[in-house]
């Protein structure tokens, strides 16, 4: 029987960040139920560093992650996590309120961007329609981030701080025995622990209801990407990640191909999510009308679930009524490119310390606090969501 002081539910990036800075200063057990970690939605991220991307509590934690990505820890990584790419969002004749009110949105939080027209935006990207690009603006500083690099380097960091990891090991049962935690694993064994973080995604709630917690009404939506053959004789390694302004659809270009996503969020059970043949139809259609895109075939297509809190912000804090468990779920859309502050946050709050002064910077320049995390803000609910 293992005896830790955390024990972390889910071993993507949300559950391998977090143990990884937990294991610092505590003994940490990392269990997952499926036989890899990050099997779903880390596994199946196309992610990109975009500081833009989400509300304000999202881009503080993004902000503040970018000097983890510029320079990680010695080991960490053999080769830089972030590799230069650039994001253009893009404009229609009819879309031009949604930009500037974007545009002043960015100027606000302090993002580094520019508002350039519908034939700089051609300049960068030529297979943008004149008639249907007015206008975009311009993020130099959005990245490829590197998935694989950046979620083995958070569980081998979390392995030489002496945490464990299980397989196949999610938990089956959990109860409270005096101040600790006795979990029953999949595998058989059994765990006890001073806190169960709550790390497990879109299986969040489940992994609450388990321990006798109300859920706190997680949605997980299901995101659809593809893989589509450049136009024929373009070079498209310089160009950016094109995303619409209303994310109505949105391309980068991916090992000589392009990465493509009609940015669907369809609600979803907890599940093995798989693409649905309309959504890569509506995602084509939708590309074709800004840009001049030949598809007679689809390389490869996939779907990975985005689990969503009720107002989009991630949950990281103690329950309020179910002592000893720590909330670290809702990370949607944006996991990876927040990773580094999330998780350092989370982890001080789970050792009941104050935020890291440079995150605590970060949220109040842009007028929050760590509150703006705290799971209990969902108590309050009219009627508390109950799990699917």
């Amino acid at each position: 029987m293992a005896d830790v002081d955390f024990l972390v539910c889910g071993a993507g990036i949300a559950g391998a960040s977090i143990a990884a800075e937990l294991a610092a200063h505590a003994r940490v057990l990392i269990v997952e139920m499926e036989d890899s970690a990050g099997y779903h939605t880390t596994g199946r991220s196309a992610a990109l560093y975009i500081a833009s991307y989400g509300n304000a509590a999202i881009r503080a934690l993004t902000l503040a992650s970018r000097p983890f990505f510029d320079a990680p820890p010695p080991g960490f990584a053999e080769h830089p996590l972030l590799s230069p790419r650039g994001c253009l969002h893009i404009a229609g004749p009819d879309q031009l309120d949604a930009l500037e009110a974007l545009a002043a949105d960015l100027a606000a939080t302090g993002v580094e961007a520019r508002r350039i027209d519908g034939a700089a935006a051609r300049a960068l990207v030529p297979i943008l329609k004149p008639e249907a690009v007015a206008a975009a603006i311009d993020e130099p500083d959005a990245a490829d981030i590197d998935v694989g690099a950046l979620h083995a380097g958070f569980l081998r960091l979390a392995k030489s701080r002496g945490a464990d990891l299980r397989l196949s090991a999610g938990i089956t049962a959990l109860r409270r025995e005096g101040d600790a935690w006795r979990a029953v694993l999949a595998d058989g064994t059994d765990a006890t622990a001073r806190v169960v973080v709550d790390a497990a995604g879109a299986w969040g709630d489940r992994v609450a209801v388990l321990a006798g917690a109300r859920p706190i009404g997680l949605t997980p939506c299901r995101r659809t990407a593809m893989i589509l053959d450049p136009p024929p004789g373009a070079d498209i390694a310089r160009w950016p990640a094109v995303i619409d302004v209303d994310e109505a659809f949105y391309f980068k270009p991916e090992a000589g191909k392009l990465l493509a996503s009609p940015a669907d969020e369809t609600p979803s059970e907890p599940t093995d999510a798989a693409p649905d043949e309309l959504d890569i139809a509506i995602c084509i259609d939708r590309i074709q009308q800004s840009a001049d895109l030949p598809v007679r075939r689809v390389q490869r297509s996939w779907a990975g679930l985005r689990t969503f809190t009720p107002d989009r912000t991630l949950a990281i804090g103690y329950d309020p009524a179910a002592p000893g468990l720590f909330w670290y779920v809702g990370q949607g859309g944006y996991g990876m490119q927040l990773a580094p502050a999330a998780a350092r946050l989370g982890a001080a709050l789970a050792r009941r310390e104050p935020p890291p002064a440079d995150i605590d910077a970060e949220l109040r320049r842009l007028g929050l606090t760590a509150e703006a995390y705290s799971p209990g803000r969902f108590a309050g609910l009219p009627a508390f969501p109950q799990t699917t």
